[in-house]
């Protein structure tokens, strides 16, 4: 292994270049965890490297909110202009020249944020700038949004393209997704309500598809690219998943089928979920199966303690799944043919 010290020796004597040494840790570490962690099929995420993660993201969200409050004496737009800055400043540094997981992550998402907001704020009528989000649809401008979410997209890629922070992408897609929303707003407001929800369930299925081939393109989980593959998981699972439940419940008083309903789909996500052997789309769901199975309870008469047993069967599913997930995907990937599992994420069938 060659030391820190000899490598920056390195870069200042022109051997190799800093993005060079960065691959070539990045490798390492990867190279390292294959060898020394569990099965390769499981899924593995470097967010803390040493407790300095911790300290220093500590320390960041403490001086960027202050930074933040300092800012608004420049306007809302002049905020989070000043905190965008800042963090790829900081991202130099910690990201760049540090390698650290943690603060990496937390940078690039307030840069990413940063910057959708200054231009979303500035697209945003002034007499409702104070009350703009994008959390409620009642207070989202559309021609902002999809300023607001080309900008955040921009800024994405050039972040990815300095500091090649894996969660970038994912940050990416959802800021160009912010932008297709908003330009469907601003082109057909009458259908925006309409369609939204449909729009929204084929962005989480394009970005699903997006994750996958990273996942085929790196089968055994040894590179960036499986890093990548779950970012973007997290992404389009919330988008699949609140998209059919929502449709399914919205309008309607909870009824017994539409809880089966709701748990039939939560059952299809899950054979998902263990099929390309990521968590995050069964994760995403349990939500909205926990509600259901809430409702089937009451439905049955013991209301009082809807609630612990929900728990209790939500939790028992989980150790259960958790528990056997190797063995299910061993089963199922058996029932398929070869042609489609040879693509899979480490299917661990020669295990068996």
């Amino acid at each position: 292994m060659i030391s820190e010290t000899a490598l920056t020796t390195a870069i200042e004597r022109g051997v190799v270049t800093a993005d060079q040494v960065t691959i070539l840790c990045e490798i390492e570490g990867e190279l390292a965890s294959a060898s020394a962690l569990g099965p390769r099929d499981e899924e593995r995420l470097r967010f803390v490297s040493g407790f300095g993660d911790i300290f220093v993201t500590i320390g960041l969200a403490l001086f960027l909110t202050a930074l933040g409050y300092f800012g608004m004496a420049f306007g809302f737009s002049g905020k989070w202009t000043i905190t965008a800055v800042a963090s790829w400043g900081l991202a130099e540094f910690f990201t760049r020249k540090r390698r650290m997981a943690l603060p990496s992550i937390v940078l690039l998402v307030i840069f990413a944020y940063s910057v959708f907001s200054a231009v979303f704020l500035a697209f945003f009528p002034l007499e409702l700038a104070a009350r703009a989000s994008v959390f409620n649809l009642a207070y989202v401008h559309p021609l902002a949004l999809a300023a607001g979410g080309v900008a955040g997209a921009a800024a994405a890629c050039l972040h990815y393209l300095r500091f090649r922070v894996p969660i970038t992408p994912a940050a990416g897609a959802a800021a160009f997704i912010a932008a297709c929303i908003g330009a469907m707003g601003t082109l057909i407001p009458a259908l925006f309500e309409t369609l939204v929800r449909p729009a929204l369930f084929v962005c989480g299925i394009i970005v699903f598809a997006l994750a996958m081939r990273f996942d085929v393109s790196d089968p055994d989980r040894l590179t960036r690219r499986t890093d990548i593959a779950f970012w973007l998981h997290l992404l389009a699972a919330p988008l699949i998943v609140h998209s059919l439940v929502s449709g399914l419940s919205e309008g309607i008083q909870p009824t017994p089928a539409m809880a089966w309903a709701i748990l039939g789909l939560f059952l299809v996500l899950g054979l998902v979920a263990v099929l390309v052997n990521r968590r995050a789309i069964l994760v995403s769901g349990l939500a909205y199966a926990g509600f259901a199975f809430t409702e089937l309870i009451r439905q049955s008469g013991v209301s009082d303690t809807a609630t612990p047993l929900t728990l209790l069967a939500l939790g028992a599913f989980v150790l259960l799944l958790s528990a056997g997930w190797q063995w299910l995907r061993r089963i199922l990937l058996s029932a398929m043919p070869a042609s489609l599992t040879r693509h899979l994420p480490s299917s661990g069938l020669a295990a068996s």
